[in-house]
This record gives C-alpha cells, sequence and structure tokens, in this order.
C-alpha cells in the first residue's frame, strides 16, 4: 500500500472540517486540590458527565502531591450519588521499582502487590502502594479507566497505571485491574489519601466516545 504524505496545501485543500475525525476522547470535569481531603465526581453535580453518554470514563492524575509521607493514593466508588462509597470490589496490583542509586526495592525489579489489592472488599482500591513520598519534588501521575459504570446488568471493570516518587528515592509504577462486584450503576467516583490530604494536583475527567 502506497504511503500518502500531506504537507500544508494538501490541508487548506479540504472544504469542511467534517471531514477530518473528530476526537474521541471527550473533557467533563477538572478538579484541582488544594489541601483536599477528597476529590469526588458525582454524576449530575457541578457538570459531571457519569452514565450512559459514554461507555468509557478516564480519569487523568497531574502531579498529585500528597500531605504525608509513605501514603496511597485510592479511589472508592458509589451507587447512591455518593451517599455513601462502599462498593464492592475484587483486584490484582502489580508493582515495579528501581532507585536512583541504580538498586531494587526488597532485591527484586516486580512483583505482585497482594497487600494492595481486594477480594471482595468495600474498602479503598489504592492506585499507589502506601510509599508515595510528599517531599517538596515528589508527586504521582497517570490514569485510571473505567469501563460501562451505567451498567445494571455486569459487573464495572476498572484498570490503571500510575508512577510516583517513592519516598527514599525511588520510582514506582503500579498497575490495577479489577471490578466492582456489583449490577448497579456506578454514579460517583471518590479520590483520597490513605492518610492525610492531597495537598496539590489536578484530576481531569474525560468521556471516551464509541467508536
Amino acid at each position: 500500500m502506497a504511503l500518502v504524505k500531506y504537507n500544508n496545501n494538501s490541508i487548506s485543500a479540504i472544504s469542511s472540517a467534517g471531514q477530518l475525525a473528530t476526537g474521541s476522547l471527550v473533557p467533563i470535569k477538572t478538579l484541582t486540590a488544594s489541601s483536599s481531603s477528597t476529590l469526588s465526581f458525582v454524576h449530575g453535580s457541578n457538570g459531571v458527565v457519569l452514565d450512559s453518554t459514554y461507555p468509557i470514563y478516564k480519569f487523568e492524575f497531574i502531579d498529585i502531591h500528597p500531605s504525608n509521607d509513605a501514603v496511597a493514593f485510592q479511589f472508592n466508588l458509589s451507587t447512591d450519588s455518593g451517599s455513601s462509597y462502599n462498593v464492592t470490589k475484587t483486584s490484582s496490583f502489580i508493582g515495579v521499582y528501581h532507585g536512583e542509586s541504580d538498586a531494587y526495592v526488597g532485591g527484586g525489579g516486580i512483583g505482585y502487590g497482594g497487600s494492595h489489592d481486594l477480594a471482595q472488599s468495600t474498602a479503598s482500591q489504592e492506585l499507589t502502594a502506601a510509599n508515595q513520598g510528599n517531599g517538596s519534588d515528589e508527586s504521582g501521575g497517570g490514569e485510571l479507566l473505567i469501563f460501562n459504570p451505567s451498567s445494571t446488568t455486569f459487573v464495572k471493570h476498572y484498570i490503571s497505571n500510575m508512577t510516583s516518587y517513592f519516598f527514599g528515592d525511588y520510582t514506582e509504577q503500579d498497575l490495577c485491574g479489577g471490578y466492582a462486584n456489583t449490577n448497579s450503576a456506578i454514579d460517583a467516583v471518590k479520590f483520597e489519601c490513605s492518610a492525610g490530604t492531597i495537598e496539590t494536583g489536578k484530576i481531569k475527567l474525560y468521556g471516551i466516545k464509541d467508536s
């Protein structure tokens, strides 16, 4: 198949913007932390959409900085518009670590995080293991995807990919996947640290259109 190369003249010849592919990632809401105990996205509140409008919802985390040292950044889910965050979840968790001194935590570079997964638990799901640092230059970033949260038939799957500055000068990447074991619609998501507050940082919510 021939490779077609476009230039400025090619683009200017397009007569209608409709001929260009529209983006599938739709911005919905940005929350900015300021010593916040929690940041919550509740459907129908302050412009938040978290229903059947989109089949997939994506949260992006930018420079999440906790007030306390050695904490986990975590989330929980609600089926009653945030009155309670106690949805039963089952998950798996993997962590990858490497230090500035070219050393590995515990002598290994990758491991199953059995203490960070859930088994039919209503507890908050950790997105980072409980060792994120709070130094002036330390923060975390990543993303969380929730699939078809409005379904009233199936469980709700989620998957996350986070990287953070681990106290003690380590980089840490944490991968988590699981499901909310409910056939009720998820209509609110709450983020917090396992201790203290989210001192600074932004969380962005997007909807991903059907193809």
